[in-house]
């Protein structure tokens, strides 16, 4: 069900969803049994992984929140309204409404480093 206003990019899947009006979900993402609150803005590449193996389950996403590109939602997971997820996080809990959420691994670079033989 998409609401007035919504506009989905290329490549885009969505199944038993649900977007409020002025949804926007940009291009190679995946949403799958999610609810989006009116004017959330999916970044590029963003996942809703619904399903654990066994069961399927549920995203919701607050009025007004924004993901980053290549963001994954494990759910069940709810984010509150104008939450900001950074590009590139990996979220398994629910955030509240106002807050950023990051959840990506620091980068680690290794000088000189040679593959082993």
């Amino acid at each position: 069900e998409l609401g007035e206003g919504c506009r989905v990019g290329n490549f885009v899947e969505i199944k038993k969803s649900s977007l409020a009006a002025g949804c926007k979900v940009n291009h190679l993402s995946y949403i799958g049994d999610a609810d989006l609150g009116a004017d959330v803005n999916v970044g590029a590449g963003t996942i809703t992984a619904n399903y654990d193996g066994v069961n399927k389950h549920r995203t919701v996403i607050g009025a007004g929140s924004k993901t980053g590109a290549n963001s994954v939602l494990v759910a069940p997971i709810t984010l509150g309204a104008n939450v900001t997820v950074g590009a590139g996080s990996t979220l398994t809990k629910d955030v509240a409404s106002g807050a950023l959420a990051l959840g990506r691994a620091k980068q680690l670079v290794k000088e000189n480093w040679q593959p082993p033989n």
